[in-house]
Protein backbone atom coordinates (compact mmCIF):
# COMPACT_ATOMS: atom_id res chain seq x y z
CA UNK A 1 0.00 0.00 0.00
CA UNK A 2 2.96 2.32 0.44
CA UNK A 3 3.26 3.12 -3.27
CA UNK A 4 -0.43 4.11 -3.53
CA UNK A 5 -0.08 7.62 -2.05
CA UNK A 6 -2.56 7.20 0.79
CA UNK A 7 -3.46 10.18 2.93
CA UNK A 8 -4.93 9.25 6.31
CA UNK A 9 -7.96 11.46 6.91
CA UNK A 10 -9.07 10.00 10.24
CA UNK A 11 -8.47 6.96 12.42
CA UNK A 12 -11.39 5.47 14.32
CA UNK A 13 -11.42 2.66 16.88
CA UNK A 14 -12.31 0.00 14.30
CA UNK A 15 -11.42 1.59 10.95
CA UNK A 16 -9.30 4.16 9.16
CA UNK A 17 -10.41 6.51 6.39
CA UNK A 18 -7.94 7.39 3.65
CA UNK A 19 -7.95 9.62 0.61
CA UNK A 20 -6.20 7.75 -2.17
CA UNK A 21 -4.72 9.01 -5.44
CA UNK A 22 -7.14 9.67 -8.28
CA UNK A 23 -10.17 10.78 -6.22
CA UNK A 24 -10.68 7.56 -4.30
CA UNK A 25 -11.91 7.24 -0.73
CA UNK A 26 -10.92 4.13 1.23
CA UNK A 27 -12.39 2.82 4.46
CA UNK A 28 -10.16 0.11 5.90
CA UNK A 29 -11.47 -2.06 8.73
CA UNK A 30 -8.80 -2.40 11.42
CA UNK A 31 -10.55 -4.87 13.73
CA UNK A 32 -12.44 -8.14 13.45
CA UNK A 33 -15.81 -6.50 14.12
CA UNK A 34 -17.21 -2.99 13.85
CA UNK A 35 -20.16 -2.32 16.18
CA UNK A 36 -23.02 -0.67 14.28
CA UNK A 37 -22.74 2.70 16.08
CA UNK A 38 -19.04 2.87 15.22
CA UNK A 39 -19.78 1.66 11.70
CA UNK A 40 -22.27 4.48 11.16
CA UNK A 41 -19.84 7.02 12.64
CA UNK A 42 -17.10 5.97 10.20
CA UNK A 43 -19.39 6.04 7.20
CA UNK A 44 -21.01 9.34 8.14
CA UNK A 45 -17.51 10.83 8.25
CA UNK A 46 -16.71 9.22 4.89
CA UNK A 47 -19.95 10.66 3.51
CA UNK A 48 -18.94 14.15 4.62
CA UNK A 49 -15.66 13.72 2.73
CA UNK A 50 -17.54 12.62 -0.39
CA UNK A 51 -19.47 15.90 -0.19
CA UNK A 52 -16.26 17.89 0.33
CA UNK A 53 -13.81 16.18 -2.05
CA UNK A 54 -14.17 15.10 -5.69
CA UNK A 55 -14.54 11.39 -4.85
CA UNK A 56 -15.32 9.16 -7.85
CA UNK A 57 -14.63 5.71 -6.34
CA UNK A 58 -15.19 4.25 -2.90
CA UNK A 59 -13.38 1.20 -1.55
CA UNK A 60 -14.28 -0.72 1.60
CA UNK A 61 -11.39 -2.96 2.64
CA UNK A 62 -12.95 -5.61 4.88
CA UNK A 63 -9.98 -7.99 5.07
CA UNK A 64 -9.58 -7.61 8.85
CA UNK A 65 -13.24 -8.38 9.54
CA UNK A 66 -14.19 -11.81 10.86
CA UNK A 67 -17.77 -11.06 11.93
CA UNK A 68 -20.47 -10.22 9.40
CA UNK A 69 -23.26 -7.97 10.70
CA UNK A 70 -26.41 -7.86 8.54
CA UNK A 71 -28.02 -4.72 10.08
CA UNK A 72 -24.83 -2.74 9.33
CA UNK A 73 -24.78 -4.01 5.76
CA UNK A 74 -28.45 -3.16 5.29
CA UNK A 75 -27.95 0.42 6.56
CA UNK A 76 -24.84 0.75 4.38
CA UNK A 77 -26.74 -0.29 1.24
CA UNK A 78 -30.12 1.32 1.76
CA UNK A 79 -29.18 4.58 3.44
CA UNK A 80 -25.50 5.43 3.07
CA UNK A 81 -25.00 4.31 -0.53
CA UNK A 82 -28.25 5.98 -1.59
CA UNK A 83 -27.07 9.28 -0.07
CA UNK A 84 -23.72 8.91 -1.81
CA UNK A 85 -25.50 8.51 -5.15
CA UNK A 86 -26.92 12.00 -4.61
CA UNK A 87 -23.30 13.21 -4.41
CA UNK A 88 -22.40 11.47 -7.68
CA UNK A 89 -20.62 8.46 -6.17
CA UNK A 90 -21.59 5.36 -8.13
CA UNK A 91 -18.44 3.20 -8.10
CA UNK A 92 -17.97 0.96 -5.07
CA UNK A 93 -15.33 -1.71 -4.62
CA UNK A 94 -14.96 -4.17 -1.77
CA UNK A 95 -12.01 -6.26 -0.69
CA UNK A 96 -13.18 -9.23 1.36
CA UNK A 97 -11.21 -11.35 3.81
CA UNK A 98 -9.92 -14.70 2.63
CA UNK A 99 -12.59 -16.43 4.70
CA UNK A 100 -15.14 -18.68 3.00
CA UNK A 101 -17.75 -18.27 5.75
CA UNK A 102 -17.49 -14.46 5.71
CA UNK A 103 -17.71 -14.36 1.92
CA UNK A 104 -20.75 -16.61 1.93
CA UNK A 105 -22.36 -14.45 4.63
CA UNK A 106 -21.83 -11.37 2.42
CA UNK A 107 -23.39 -13.18 -0.53
CA UNK A 108 -26.44 -14.26 1.48
CA UNK A 109 -26.75 -10.85 3.13
CA UNK A 110 -26.67 -9.03 -0.19
CA UNK A 111 -29.22 -11.44 -1.64
CA UNK A 112 -31.54 -10.76 1.33
CA UNK A 113 -31.19 -7.00 0.85
CA UNK A 114 -31.97 -7.28 -2.87
CA UNK A 115 -35.05 -9.34 -2.06
CA UNK A 116 -36.20 -7.00 0.74
CA UNK A 117 -35.66 -3.83 -1.37
CA UNK A 118 -36.61 -4.82 -4.93
CA UNK A 119 -36.63 -1.22 -6.15
CA UNK A 120 -33.72 0.09 -4.05
CA UNK A 121 -31.74 2.91 -5.69
CA UNK A 122 -28.51 1.11 -4.74
CA UNK A 123 -29.22 -1.35 -7.58
CA UNK A 124 -27.99 1.36 -9.99
CA UNK A 125 -24.50 1.34 -8.47
CA UNK A 126 -21.36 -0.16 -9.97
CA UNK A 127 -20.45 -2.57 -7.16
CA UNK A 128 -17.66 -5.10 -7.58
CA UNK A 129 -15.35 -7.21 -5.45
CA UNK A 130 -11.57 -7.28 -5.75
CA UNK A 131 -9.01 -9.70 -4.36
CA UNK A 132 -6.68 -6.95 -3.18
CA UNK A 133 -6.50 -3.21 -2.71
CA UNK A 134 -4.45 -2.62 -5.85
CA UNK A 135 -7.12 -4.26 -8.03
CA UNK A 136 -9.91 -2.38 -6.23
CA UNK A 137 -8.17 0.89 -7.07
CA UNK A 138 -7.35 0.04 -10.69
CA UNK A 139 -10.58 -1.72 -11.79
Amino acid sequence: MEDLRLQLKKAFTHAKVYYVESNILLVKATSQYIPIDNFKEVFKYAGALVKELPIKRFIFDKRELRVFHQPSMEWYFTEWKTKMMEEGLYIHRKVLPDDVVFRESVKIGRKNILRKYPSGKFRELDIAYAEDLERAIRN
